[in-house]
């Protein structure tokens, strides 16, 4: 059986912020699926909950499972239900590898509360913002990738709401499950990322994790760096398969 790559999109945006990583996969012959979370992409319309998110990583990942050995993948919000959904209490999901993007951080307290201020600030201004968000990504991200982000629309009415029930999640719980549990772990982080402000208190609940970081990068790791996400998600996919990446896979 082949291995099966599920990956879960950042907070706003949608599946299409993984185009890079579908096609290079997809290149290779590798079964991938992109999710969209309840209220993003072509769930717009979806009201958000973080039950439903969860379980939606859930169906996705027991779905490829019955295909092979699932390398699941998430970045920033979907690396956070992910971190929670694969250290999740009792039995463990069927996942054979976890790739954790641009998540090292506890969604809670002070930061989070900042965050969200910032983020309601931003939705406040004149079309929700969208002329600063477009100034921001022609400054990170590569012609390539520039519009791969915003291509299935950005959730701006649920984002508070979605930031807000990140409350509920118990990661310090959460990764120690992980640290007990068989899969091989990486957190992939760009260097100028936000989200790094608790990386090492994350390798010291998982210290069989392996840190993946991504020179001159911001947060947006996939879309700024894609050959970088993509050699890591290669090296999960050659793991779980039981094979050592070729040289060439790399680029």
């Amino acid at each position: 059986m082949s291995a099966q790559v599920v990956l879960v999109h950042g907070i706003r945006t949608s599946a299409t912020m993984w185009r890079a990583q579908i096609s290079h996969l997809q290149t290779r012959g590798i079964a991938v699926q992109a999710i969209d979370l309840p209220g993003h992409g072509s769930r717009i319309d979806d009201t958000w909950s973080i039950e439903e998110a969860i379980a939606s990583i859930d169906r996705a990942v027991t779905r490829a499972a019955e295909h092979g050995p699932v390398v699941l993948a998430g970045h920033s919000l979907g690396g956070l239900l992910s971190t929670a959904y694969v250290g999740r209490p009792r039995s463990a999901p069927p996942v054979a590898a976890f790739v954790a993007f641009s998540c090292t951080a506890l969604p809670r307290g002070a930061g989070l509360r900042a965050y969200r201020f910032m983020s309601r600030g931003v939705n406040r201004l004149p079309g929700g913002g969208r002329w600063l968000i477009d100034r921001a990504l022609d400054a990170q991200l590569p012609a390539e990738t520039r519009y791969d982000l915003g291509a299935g629309g950005y959730s701006l009415k649920q984002e508070d709401r979605a930031l807000a029930s990140l409350d509920e999640l118990d990661l310090v719980r959460a990764l120690p499950r992980i640290q007990q549990r068989t899969m091989p772990v990486w957190f992939v982080n760009g260097e100028w990322d936000q989200l790094r402000i608790n990386e090492r208190l994350f390798l010291r609940l998982v210290p069989r994790a392996e840190l993946v970081l991504a020179r001159r990068s911001t947060h947006l790791i996939t879309a700024m760096r894609p050959r970088v996400a993509n050699a890591v998600l290669d090296v999960a996919v050659a793991t779980v398969s039981g094979a050592a990446p070729r040289s060439g896979d790399q680029g």
